[in-house]
């Protein structure tokens, strides 16, 4: 996109980034191009709290820039920022899914991003306007016991898991936000009686229903569930913990055009003129970032150059279903449509 005059003038107040997270120093200001803090900044996070506050401190000391970090639950944070809309003291908003920033895009709450920053990443995994970037990307999967079926065994569609071989062997957590957005991309990529039928078959071939996919992925690990479907990093993070020689449950990767085959993104997006709000949208797309993410949540890099976590396919090599992210925006219609399912 390009930058209407409005904006332009904006991106003589970006600095350039940190060449690295960790070996800055009292070096960094220079190394950064950064002046030293005149300001402050206020960002509504939809990410936990123990994973982006280091990023953020990092990103403080880069950069000179002060950060009031507002936590909560993405779905919630986007509410808000619905309610208070141009009055919204928020800065930026960094969120757990595409969804809850094309619902903000959809109502003209977020400013259109310099091209350096909206073209920063790979294309299909940010918006198509240039109104928020994607930051890191996290594939649906199927995880399933390793000791009781080999990866063939295991369907590789979401629909044949309604069969009645599956009946109560399958898992997942219904109020999660992820599940929700793979709900509105299955939604958005076969329509909603296909997605209805979907979840009204998975309630009555008596699926489990969990809190969390942590707890999803720990029922399989254990051997209290056969099969499940969660966020790749998951899995990861708990080999990182118990070692991979450990874990029971595997995973499968959904055919390619599947629903259950979605790549769904962190993003953010700005929702005022400070400079030094621009300043920490592109942060999150910087090399330094895009590592610290990576290396921390196992999630997929972005940036062209940053590389993928040992062990998971490229992004390259995964194939979900052809959707504008930015069309997951339509949550509550999917809430509705889980609850009235059957599953809560």
């Amino acid at each position: 996109m390009s930058i209407t005059p409005r904006r332009a003038w904006l991106l003589p107040g970006v600095l350039i980034l940190a060449s690295t997270l960790t070996a800055c120093g009292e070096d960094s200001a220079d190394t950064n191009g950064a002046s030293e803090a005149d300001g402050e900044i206020v960002v509504y996070v939809g990410r936990d709290e123990e994973l982006v506050a280091p990023l953020i401190k990092q990103f403080t000391e880069d950069t000179g820039i002060e950060v009031e970090a507002r936590y909560a639950g993405t779905s919630e944070l986007a509410a808000t920022l619905l309610e208070e809309g141009d009055a919204s003291p928020a800065d930026a908003f960094l969120s757990q899914d595409a969804g809850a920033l094309g619902a903000l895009a959809d109502e003209e709450l977020l400013l259109p991003l310099p091209d350096e920053i909206a073209d920063a990443v790979l294309p299909g995994y940010t918006s198509t306007d240039g109104s928020w970037v994607g930051v890191t990307g996290r594939s649906r999967v199927i995880a399933y016991d390793g000791e009781k079926y080999a990866a063939d065994e295991v369907p590789g569609t979401v629909t044949e898991l309604t069969d009645p071989q599956w009946e109560g062997k399958v898992g997942f957590p219904p109020g999660n936000a992820s599940f929700q957005s793979f709900v509105t991309g299955f939604r958005v990529a076969e329509g909603d009686d296909a997605a209805r039928t979907w979840l009204e078959d998975m309630a009555a071939n008596d699926v489990e229903e969990y809190d969390s996919n942590s707890l999803t992925l720990e029922a399989i690990n254990t051997g209290t569930l056969d099969i499940g479907l969660i966020n790749h990093y998951y899995w990861f993070e708990a080999a990182a913990e118990a070692g991979e020689e450990n874990m029971r449950a595997q995973l499968k990767f959904a055919d390619a055009g599947d629903p259950g085959a979605l790549v769904n993104v962190t993003g953010a997006g700005l929702l005022s003129e400070d400079p030094d709000a621009v300043t920490f949208v592109e942060y999150l797309v910087s090399e330094p970032a895009q590592r610290y993410f990576t290396e921390t949540t196992f999630e997929y890099p972005l940036v062209e150059g940053v590389p993928t976590p040992e062990g998971l396919p490229s992004l390259s090599e995964l194939q979900g279903p052809e959707i504008d992210l930015s069309d997951l925006a339509d949550l509550e219609e999917t809430v509705r449509m889980i609850q009235e399912a059957g599953l809560s």
